[in-house]
């Protein structure tokens, strides 16, 4: 009976630790076939210019190709649900961004909960805004624009790519904390709110540095301040809002997802080879050039940034009442 007692066990034992075994193996050997990233937008803005780096290092690194696919639709929404319902075996990533936290609140009905369905990977960047204002604007820092907003009020035109988007949070946030009434006006995408910007149709915007730092440096637009708790490094001179609006932050961040119950060692091997990229000196010179500092660590870490700025925006989208029309 020990005997028979015995070998059950050491089949039971070798039963449990046989999948992990095969599990490990798996990571080894992945990828095995080509990898594909959605993006939830249209090709050309930062999302799919981050996507595109982030899976050019993979290919080079992994020896597979990492297909970038645009999805756009929803807000973003339409790319995440296609990765929320693909086989979790590392074969269908998520370029994640703060879209994905916003849209928590701002949809009332969605086909998934995003901090459940989608396995954190890894962060990327963190891009900050830039406060702009049209030149004829009668002030140069922040405490002035400020003064000449509640001298003015409700006869300044806040510019956003769209309600709900990053871009309009920073400036409702920017409104409560600074306590001027300005104007809300929803573009369809940054290029027409940069056309408006510079022809004085609309007086305020909160824009990427990437889209608009040519304007500023030939003096097209005035750039205020950062919107990040640090100053950007593309603009070293520029103070933040933070200087004069104590506790203000704003910014885009991006990293990857993958669907829940994807391996941890699948997980793992992607998280390694991003953060030797965030640690390589031509792939950080080549965000840099796109006005953001890197953001290395875990997927833990990427878990907790995804709840922190959920619970941020879902607090500003409340008070200001925010809805989709």
């Amino acid at each position: 009976m020990k005997l028979q007692r015995r070998r059950f066990l050491q089949l039971v034992t070798g039963a449990f630790a046989l999948p992990a075994v095969e599990r490990l193996a798996w990571a080894q050997a992945y990828p095995a076939r080509p990898v594909h990233i959605i993006v939830g937008f249209a090709a050309g803005g930062s999302n799919d210019i981050i996507a595109r780096l982030i899976g050019q290092w993979l290919s080079e690194r992994l020896y597979q190709p990492f297909i970038i696919e645009n999805r756009p639709g929803a807000g973003s929404n339409v790319g995440t649900e296609a990765v929320v319902s693909a086989r979790p075996d590392g074969y269908t990533l998520l370029l994640v961004n703060s879209a994905n936290a916003i849209n928590a609140t701002l949809y009332q009905t969605l086909n998934f909960d995003f901090i459940r369905d989608i396995a954190p990977v890894a962060s990327i960047i963190r891009q900050p805004d830039l406060l702009l204002i049209n030149p004829a604007v009668p002030a140069k820092t922040v405490p002035e624009f400020i003064a000449y907003a509640k001298a003015n009020p409700g006869r300044i035109n806040m510019a956003s790519a769209g309600i709900g988007s990053e871009p309009h949070l920073a400036g409702e946030l920017f409104k409560m904390m600074s306590g001027i009434d300005v104007v809300h006006v929803p573009y369809r995408g940054a290029g027409p709110v940069l056309t408006d910007l510079l022809g004085g149709q609309v007086q305020l915007y909160f824009g990427g540095v990437a889209s608009s730092i040519e304007y500023v440096r030939t003096g097209r637009l005035r750039a205020l301040a950062v919107t990040t708790k640090t100053r950007s490094a593309a603009l070293p001179d520029l103070p933040t809002v933070s200087e004069f609006v104590p506790g203000y932050e704003a910014s885009a961040f991006y990293g990857l997802g993958a669907p829940r119950g994807t391996p941890v060692e699948i997980v793992g091997k992607l998280n390694e080879e991003i953060n030797v990229a965030l640690a390589d000196p031509k792939f950080k010179a080549r965000l840099a050039d796109l006005g953001g500092s890197i953001l290395p660590g875990s997927p833990a870490n990427l878990g907790k940034l995804i709840a922190d700025e959920t619970e941020k925006w879902g607090k500003v989208i409340r008070a200001a009442n925010i809805r989709l029309s």
